[in-house]
Protein backbone atom coordinates (compact mmCIF):
# COMPACT_ATOMS: atom_id res chain seq x y z
CA UNK A 1 0.00 0.00 0.00
CA UNK A 2 1.26 3.42 -1.35
CA UNK A 3 1.57 6.64 0.94
CA UNK A 4 3.71 8.87 3.60
CA UNK A 5 3.67 7.42 7.19
CA UNK A 6 4.46 9.79 9.78
CA UNK A 7 4.20 6.18 12.28
CA UNK A 8 5.99 6.18 15.19
CA UNK A 9 4.29 3.36 17.14
CA UNK A 10 1.68 3.58 19.81
CA UNK A 11 -0.49 1.95 21.60
CA UNK A 12 -3.15 0.61 19.51
CA UNK A 13 -6.84 1.09 20.33
CA UNK A 14 -8.43 -1.65 20.72
CA UNK A 15 -9.64 -3.53 17.98
CA UNK A 16 -13.28 -4.25 16.72
CA UNK A 17 -13.94 -7.88 17.03
CA UNK A 18 -15.41 -8.96 13.97
CA UNK A 19 -18.87 -9.46 13.66
CA UNK A 20 -18.47 -13.00 12.51
CA UNK A 21 -16.15 -14.74 14.67
CA UNK A 22 -18.11 -18.02 15.47
CA UNK A 23 -19.05 -18.72 12.21
CA UNK A 24 -15.62 -18.27 10.71
CA UNK A 25 -13.16 -21.02 10.25
CA UNK A 26 -10.80 -21.68 12.72
CA UNK A 27 -6.49 -21.56 11.62
CA UNK A 28 -5.47 -25.16 11.82
CA UNK A 29 -2.35 -26.20 14.50
CA UNK A 30 0.21 -25.47 11.69
CA UNK A 31 -1.13 -22.15 10.60
CA UNK A 32 -1.85 -20.80 14.32
CA UNK A 33 2.00 -21.92 15.17
CA UNK A 34 3.21 -19.84 12.26
CA UNK A 35 1.37 -17.02 13.30
CA UNK A 36 2.64 -17.49 16.86
CA UNK A 37 5.88 -17.59 15.25
CA UNK A 38 9.21 -15.69 16.98
CA UNK A 39 11.03 -15.16 13.78
CA UNK A 40 7.92 -12.12 13.09
CA UNK A 41 8.83 -8.99 13.62
CA UNK A 42 7.92 -7.81 16.92
CA UNK A 43 6.66 -4.77 14.93
CA UNK A 44 4.73 -6.66 12.74
CA UNK A 45 2.57 -8.40 15.07
CA UNK A 46 0.28 -5.95 16.90
CA UNK A 47 -1.26 -5.68 13.60
CA UNK A 48 -3.15 -8.99 14.38
CA UNK A 49 -5.73 -7.31 15.88
CA UNK A 50 -6.75 -5.50 13.05
CA UNK A 51 -5.75 -7.99 10.17
CA UNK A 52 -7.31 -11.27 11.56
CA UNK A 53 -4.81 -13.81 10.04
CA UNK A 54 -5.37 -17.17 11.17
CA UNK A 55 -9.55 -16.44 10.37
CA UNK A 56 -8.91 -14.23 7.01
CA UNK A 57 -6.34 -17.49 5.46
CA UNK A 58 -9.13 -20.03 7.17
CA UNK A 59 -11.64 -18.16 5.58
CA UNK A 60 -9.69 -18.33 1.70
CA UNK A 61 -9.39 -22.38 2.69
CA UNK A 62 -5.64 -22.21 3.09
CA UNK A 63 -4.07 -25.28 3.50
CA UNK A 64 -0.47 -26.80 3.93
CA UNK A 65 -0.10 -28.31 1.14
CA UNK A 66 -1.06 -25.51 -1.22
CA UNK A 67 0.37 -23.36 -3.74
CA UNK A 68 0.47 -19.91 -2.68
CA UNK A 69 0.90 -16.90 -4.85
CA UNK A 70 0.51 -13.40 -2.38
CA UNK A 71 0.40 -10.45 -4.64
CA UNK A 72 2.54 -7.84 -4.00
CA UNK A 73 3.93 -8.82 -0.17
CA UNK A 74 5.21 -5.22 0.30
CA UNK A 75 7.63 -5.55 3.68
CA UNK A 76 6.76 -9.28 4.02
CA UNK A 77 4.04 -8.29 6.82
CA UNK A 78 2.19 -12.11 5.53
CA UNK A 79 5.09 -13.95 3.92
CA UNK A 80 6.44 -13.96 7.55
CA UNK A 81 3.19 -16.52 8.56
CA UNK A 82 2.60 -18.07 4.97
CA UNK A 83 6.28 -19.02 3.78
CA UNK A 84 6.86 -21.13 6.66
CA UNK A 85 3.25 -22.21 6.61
CA UNK A 86 3.87 -24.02 3.44
CA UNK A 87 7.67 -24.48 3.75
CA UNK A 88 7.52 -28.40 4.30
CA UNK A 89 4.29 -29.23 1.82
CA UNK A 90 3.51 -26.67 -0.25
CA UNK A 91 5.07 -23.28 -2.25
CA UNK A 92 4.61 -19.73 -1.67
CA UNK A 93 5.58 -17.75 -4.09
CA UNK A 94 5.74 -13.81 -3.57
CA UNK A 95 4.59 -11.94 -6.50
CA UNK A 96 6.46 -8.69 -6.92
CA UNK A 97 6.25 -5.76 -9.37
CA UNK A 98 9.56 -6.31 -12.01
CA UNK A 99 11.18 -3.33 -11.61
CA UNK A 100 12.79 -3.86 -15.19
CA UNK A 101 8.94 -3.01 -16.75
CA UNK A 102 9.58 0.49 -15.97
CA UNK A 103 12.14 3.19 -17.36
CA UNK A 104 14.98 4.30 -14.88
CA UNK A 105 13.72 7.06 -12.43
CA UNK A 106 11.22 7.10 -9.49
CA UNK A 107 9.22 4.07 -10.17
CA UNK A 108 11.94 1.86 -11.05
CA UNK A 109 13.31 2.88 -7.79
CA UNK A 110 10.78 2.19 -5.75
CA UNK A 111 9.93 -0.81 -6.78
CA UNK A 112 13.84 -1.61 -7.07
CA UNK A 113 13.94 -1.14 -3.38
CA UNK A 114 10.91 -3.47 -2.74
CA UNK A 115 12.38 -5.84 -3.85
CA UNK A 116 15.57 -5.57 -2.63
CA UNK A 117 13.84 -5.28 1.06
CA UNK A 118 12.32 -8.44 0.47
CA UNK A 119 15.00 -10.46 -1.00
CA UNK A 120 16.89 -9.37 2.33
CA UNK A 121 13.98 -10.47 4.71
CA UNK A 122 14.50 -13.72 2.59
CA UNK A 123 17.91 -14.38 3.02
CA UNK A 124 18.32 -13.17 6.62
CA UNK A 125 15.89 -15.83 7.59
CA UNK A 126 16.54 -19.13 6.11
CA UNK A 127 14.84 -21.27 8.40
CA UNK A 128 11.49 -19.97 7.09
CA UNK A 129 12.18 -18.42 3.58
CA UNK A 130 14.74 -20.47 1.86
CA UNK A 131 11.89 -22.28 -0.41
CA UNK A 132 10.19 -19.25 -0.88
CA UNK A 133 9.80 -18.39 -4.76
CA UNK A 134 9.78 -14.70 -6.34
CA UNK A 135 8.24 -13.97 -9.27
CA UNK A 136 8.83 -10.32 -11.09
CA UNK A 137 5.71 -9.36 -13.41
CA UNK A 138 5.20 -6.61 -15.58
CA UNK A 139 1.94 -4.77 -14.59
CA UNK A 140 0.97 -4.14 -18.33
CA UNK A 141 0.68 -7.89 -18.88
CA UNK A 142 1.20 -9.51 -15.43
CA UNK A 143 1.60 -13.38 -15.15
CA UNK A 144 1.95 -15.02 -11.72
CA UNK A 145 3.53 -18.46 -12.96
CA UNK A 146 2.78 -21.34 -15.16
CA UNK A 147 -1.29 -21.14 -16.29
CA UNK A 148 -3.19 -22.98 -13.64
CA UNK A 149 -0.50 -23.78 -11.13
CA UNK A 150 -1.77 -22.12 -8.35
CA UNK A 151 -4.60 -23.69 -5.99
CA UNK A 152 -4.60 -19.65 -3.51
CA UNK A 153 -3.79 -16.28 -5.10
CA UNK A 154 -3.74 -14.00 -2.40
CA UNK A 155 -3.72 -9.95 -2.34
CA UNK A 156 -3.62 -7.59 0.50
CA UNK A 157 -4.91 -3.85 0.00
CA UNK A 158 -3.60 -3.63 -3.24
CA UNK A 159 -6.59 -2.89 -5.60
CA UNK A 160 -7.08 0.32 -5.20
CA UNK A 161 -3.59 1.19 -6.79
CA UNK A 162 -4.12 -1.11 -9.88
CA UNK A 163 -7.57 0.51 -10.56
CA UNK A 164 -5.59 3.82 -10.09
CA UNK A 165 -2.96 2.93 -12.26
CA UNK A 166 -5.90 1.11 -15.30
CA UNK A 167 -4.14 -1.93 -14.42
CA UNK A 168 -7.17 -3.96 -12.36
CA UNK A 169 -8.54 -5.91 -15.35
CA UNK A 170 -5.26 -7.05 -16.24
CA UNK A 171 -4.26 -8.69 -12.83
CA UNK A 172 -7.55 -9.77 -12.27
CA UNK A 173 -7.28 -12.15 -16.14
CA UNK A 174 -3.53 -12.86 -14.23
CA UNK A 175 -4.88 -14.05 -10.95
CA UNK A 176 -7.66 -16.43 -12.99
CA UNK A 177 -4.76 -17.70 -15.77
CA UNK A 178 -2.69 -18.83 -12.56
CA UNK A 179 -5.29 -20.54 -10.56
CA UNK A 180 -5.71 -24.26 -10.79
CA UNK A 181 -9.78 -25.29 -11.99
CA UNK A 182 -11.37 -24.80 -8.27
CA UNK A 183 -8.86 -23.04 -6.89
CA UNK A 184 -9.61 -19.74 -5.04
CA UNK A 185 -8.31 -15.89 -4.75
CA UNK A 186 -8.92 -14.19 -1.37
CA UNK A 187 -9.23 -10.18 -1.60
CA UNK A 188 -9.11 -7.92 1.20
CA UNK A 189 -9.05 -4.40 0.53
CA UNK A 190 -10.29 -1.09 1.87
CA UNK A 191 -14.28 -0.86 1.66
CA UNK A 192 -15.29 2.39 0.40
CA UNK A 193 -19.16 3.62 1.08
CA UNK A 194 -19.91 2.80 -2.22
CA UNK A 195 -18.41 2.87 -6.23
CA UNK A 196 -15.68 5.36 -6.23
CA UNK A 197 -13.96 6.62 -9.53
CA UNK A 198 -11.24 4.48 -10.66
CA UNK A 199 -8.63 7.37 -10.08
CA UNK A 200 -9.95 8.28 -6.64
CA UNK A 201 -7.53 9.06 -4.57
CA UNK A 202 -8.78 7.69 -0.88
CA UNK A 203 -8.00 4.39 -1.18
CA UNK A 204 -11.05 3.12 -0.77
CA UNK A 205 -13.07 0.61 -3.21
CA UNK A 206 -16.70 0.08 -3.90
CA UNK A 207 -17.21 -3.60 -2.70
CA UNK A 208 -19.36 -4.08 -5.73
CA UNK A 209 -16.72 -2.48 -8.25
CA UNK A 210 -14.30 -5.59 -7.03
CA UNK A 211 -16.84 -7.95 -7.29
CA UNK A 212 -17.63 -6.92 -11.09
CA UNK A 213 -13.36 -7.02 -11.60
CA UNK A 214 -13.32 -10.19 -10.22
CA UNK A 215 -16.53 -11.62 -12.23
CA UNK A 216 -15.20 -9.96 -15.42
CA UNK A 217 -12.33 -11.94 -15.19
CA UNK A 218 -14.59 -15.07 -14.89
CA UNK A 219 -14.75 -15.76 -11.29
CA UNK A 220 -17.57 -16.27 -8.81
CA UNK A 221 -17.92 -15.03 -5.73
CA UNK A 222 -18.02 -18.04 -3.30
CA UNK A 223 -18.02 -15.78 0.29
CA UNK A 224 -17.51 -12.63 1.54
CA UNK A 225 -16.60 -12.12 5.46
CA UNK A 226 -17.10 -9.45 7.45
CA UNK A 227 -13.72 -10.79 9.61
CA UNK A 228 -11.60 -7.35 8.83
CA UNK A 229 -14.61 -5.02 9.03
CA UNK A 230 -14.24 -1.88 11.10
CA UNK A 231 -17.64 0.33 11.54
CA UNK A 232 -15.48 3.01 13.48
CA UNK A 233 -13.57 3.89 10.54
CA UNK A 234 -15.78 6.78 8.60
CA UNK A 235 -13.90 6.89 4.93
CA UNK A 236 -13.66 10.50 4.66
CA UNK A 237 -10.23 11.32 6.15
CA UNK A 238 -8.23 13.87 4.99
CA UNK A 239 -5.33 11.81 3.71
CA UNK A 240 -7.90 8.83 2.94
CA UNK A 241 -6.92 5.53 4.33
CA UNK A 242 -2.95 6.61 4.96
CA UNK A 243 -4.58 8.79 7.61
CA UNK A 244 -5.27 6.15 9.75
CA UNK A 245 -3.00 3.75 11.05
CA UNK A 246 -0.60 1.88 10.28
CA UNK A 247 0.79 4.45 7.85
CA UNK A 248 -0.73 7.65 10.42
CA UNK A 249 -0.61 10.66 7.37
CA UNK A 250 -2.02 13.03 9.86
CA UNK A 251 -0.95 16.12 12.85
CA UNK A 252 -0.09 14.65 16.27
CA UNK A 253 -2.62 16.67 17.64
CA UNK A 254 -5.39 14.46 15.67
CA UNK A 255 -3.11 11.27 17.05
CA UNK A 256 -5.68 10.06 19.36
CA UNK A 257 -8.34 10.68 17.19
CA UNK A 258 -7.47 8.19 14.40
CA UNK A 259 -5.63 5.74 17.24
CA UNK A 260 -9.25 6.08 18.20
CA UNK A 261 -10.80 4.60 14.82
CA UNK A 262 -8.03 1.94 14.61
CA UNK A 263 -7.15 0.67 10.95
CA UNK A 264 -9.79 0.93 7.47
CA UNK A 265 -13.05 -1.13 7.05
CA UNK A 266 -12.05 -4.02 4.95
CA UNK A 267 -13.74 -6.19 2.58
CA UNK A 268 -12.52 -9.49 2.63
CA UNK A 269 -13.81 -11.45 -0.43
CA UNK A 270 -13.12 -15.31 -1.83
CA UNK A 271 -14.06 -16.18 -5.11
CA UNK A 272 -13.38 -19.39 -6.80
CA UNK A 273 -12.38 -20.30 -11.00
CA UNK A 274 -14.89 -22.99 -11.58
CA UNK A 275 -13.52 -26.46 -12.05
CA UNK A 276 -13.46 -27.34 -15.92
CA UNK A 277 -12.29 -23.83 -17.04
CA UNK A 278 -8.82 -22.99 -17.70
Amino acid sequence: MLGLSLAIAAPMAQAVKPADTATLPAPDAALQAAIDGKWRDPANTPRDAYRHPGQTLAFFGIKPDQTVVEITPGGGWYAEILAPYLREDGKYVAAIVDPAAYEAGRQRDYYQKGKDGLAKKFAGAAAQFDKAAVVAYDPKSPSFGAPGSADLVLTFRNVHNWRSAGQAEGMFKGFYDVLKPGGVLGVVEHRAKGDVPADDKSGYVGQDQVIALAKAAGFELAGSSEVNANPRDTKDHPNGVWTLPPSNNHPEADRAKYQAIGESDRMTLRFVKKAGQE
